[in-house]
């Protein structure tokens, strides 16, 4: 059921932005009639054309789908809408763990996730052989399958249901979670084989802009790409599972038995880097990077192509500030005419530890 928002309220209240609007890459304009005059039309048109607004011209409101990704917080409109990062550095057992949660339009967030999970606990492991030159390099959990399997939990994941979609890392294995199950159609013995078409999908609009987005193909690829990632990987063949209710499902992703588990980093736990690493999204990284010295905001905001203030204070700077990564020049006046932005010493401790965790480039001599 849609909900009886009007559309002008989001509008208003600045959750619509044109920055945050994202086009496929390689989209060319000159093809599409919609996007040639997409900055020059009313939301509303535009909304309509592109089938997330309904409701009658007095009264519009955005559909469902519109909401979850052109909304800068669906989950004010559907509780837990959202992806928790779990790691067990003790084992699933232990009594240790951290979790990053992400939230936001549901493409972002499946992005900025994604991106976390490889930059903090994807490792690579060479094995050489004594027989031959070429070494063998092998992963500890391919990216390409928990690529699909996060995607497929975001496609096909209730939005009724009041349950995040999980991801729990150990150094034995990686596990997707969700709720509910697949539909009541697909049998589990045939999903295991990789051969299992649904008859019907759930949230269907979700899979078409996912589609556009290169992020899901449809079609019921995504077990089967899973199952061929893990074997390309040389890894154990992923479990997945469901009940008899099909109020869950979860895809494992076992661990390749070659690789080094013990190199699987948590974000780092140092005095200087703390929590922080854990907690600094992408975009907070982006404004760290530009600040190479005390910068004001509209010189923040020009360098990272932006041009919403909004959008730039709640996503880029009140995060940085607050984890204490961004210092104001002037803190005892936040609205001086001379107020300037820098990094802090903890901000250029987390920018030195992240380009020091990116993979180097070998240059040839």
């Amino acid at each position: 059921m849609n909900l009886p928002i009007n559309i002008n309220d989001l509008i208003h209240g600045k959750s619509v932005e044109w920055e945050r609007l994202e086009f496929k890459t390689g989209w060319n304009l000159l093809v599409s009639d919609l996007a040639k005059s997409v900055r020059t039309m009313p939301i509303e048109k535009l909304g309509r054309q592109m089938n997330i607004v309904g409701g009658p011209p007095e009264a519009p409101f955005p559909l469902n789908v519109g909401l979850l990704f052109f909304n800068a917080a669906p989950f004010r409109f559907f509780p837990a809408t959202q992806i928790d990062v779990v790691w067990f550095p003790e084992g699933t057992g232990g009594d240790k763990f951290t979790e990053k949660v992400f939230k936001g339009p549901i493409h972002r967030m499946l992005r900025e996730a994604l991106d976390f999970v490889r930059r903090n606990y994807l490792t690579e492991t060479v094995i050489k052989h004594p027989d031959r030159a070429e070494a063998t390099r092998v992963a500890n959990f391919p990216y390409a399958a928990i690529e699909e399997a996060l995607a497929n939990a975001i496609y096909h994941r209730s939005y009724e249901e009041r349950e995040p979609v999980e991801v729990r890392i150990s150094a034995e294995e990686l596990v997707v979670l969700s709720y509910p199950g697949p539909d009541r159609s697909v049998r589990l013995d045939q999903l295991r084989a990789g051969k299992s078409l649904p008859r019907r999908y759930r949230n269907r609009r979700i899979g078409e802009f996912l589609k556009e987005l290169d992020i899901t193909e449809g079609r019921s690829t995504g077990i089967p790409k899973i199952l061929e990632a893990m074997k390309r990987n040389g890894s154990p063949p992923p479990e997945f599972e469901f009940d008899k209710d099909h109020s869950y499902f979860m895809a494992r992703l076992p661990v390749h038995p070659q690789s080094r588990s013990a190199e699987v980093k948590l974000p780092p736990t140092g005095e200087v880097a703390g929590e922080v690493a854990g907690e600094v999204t992408s975009e907070v990284a982006k404004l760290l990077e530009i600040l190479t010295g005390p910068l004001t905001r509209t010189e923040m905001q020009s360098a990272l192509g932006l041009k919403g203030q909004a959008n730039f204070r709640i996503r880029y700077l009140e995060p940085a500030i607050q984890t204490g990564l961004v210092e104001m020049t002037i803190p005892d006046k936040p609205r001086s005419r001379l107020q300037r932005y820098r990094r802090t010493e903890k901000g250029n401790a987390w920018l030195k530890s992240a380009e020091s965790r990116s993979p180097s480039t070998s240059q040839p001599t």
